[in-house]
């Protein structure tokens, strides 16, 4: 025999009924002839992700948000005139703020970060000269958090860290980064490192315990 849609209505409602609810909240009723009390509890709860950003020139991402992977690697470069060869310090060319000057973003949220550069080797024209990592310099200068983002200095085939201190376990802290290449020698003629050859790139790496 077909149930009819009104007696399968009733039927689920007082199975409905009849079965609590896991989701119910609190509730307390009181009655009587004097002053009355009645109480109702919530429990609430935040849940806040374990994060580290890092960003180095064109990323996607500032100190206050926004955070993003990109995988643009940006080139810093010099090439200085005969005349200007071994006068003296040069800014670099390129950066995504241009002139040599890259942004520079670290932001975690458990404890102290430790910052790295790491090289594979000194500059090189691949035929057995070099210009040494010691000759470009890394300066630091504020952009919009009040801490200014140090810059681990650049070193051949080595890694030299940073370590960013931590306020109630948080590191937010950025900075513009200018490149800048001594140019106080006369090195040969030739092209001295470049796009991932010849040691030509430096990789940062930011960590957390």
């Amino acid at each position: 025999m077909r149930t009819s849609f009104v007696a399968r209505s009733i039927l689920a409602i007082a199975v409905c009924v009849a079965t609590p609810t896991l989701s119910e909240a609190e509730s307390n009723f009181r009655t009587g002839g004097g002053g009355l009390t009645a109480t109702a509890r919530v429990d609430l709860r935040i849940t806040i992700p374990k994060f580290l950003f890092l960003r180095i020139g064109s990323g996607v991402g500032t100190a206050s948000g926004g955070y993003a992977t990109q995988a643009t690697i940006d080139e810093i470069t010099w090439a200085p005139t005969a005349a200007q060869v071994g006068t003296g310090p040069l800014a670099g060319t390129g950066g995504d703020l241009t002139g040599g000057v890259e942004s520079a973003v670290v932001v975690a949220n458990h404890g102290n970060v430790r910052l790295s550069s790491t090289t594979t080797g000194p500059l090189s024209d691949g035929n057995g000269d070099t210009i040494s990592y010691a000759t470009i310099t890394t300066t630091a200068s504020h952009n919009t958090t009040p801490t200014t983002l140090a810059a681990p200095a650049l070193a051949n085939n080595g890694t030299r860290t940073v370590v960013l201190t931590a306020v109630n376990k948080v590191v937010q802290q950025d900075a513009k980064w200018a490149y800048t290449y001594a140019n106080a020698t006369k090195p040969p003629a030739g092209t001295y490192g470049g796009v991932n050859v010849r040691g030509g790139r430096v990789t940062y790496t930011a960590s957390v315990p």
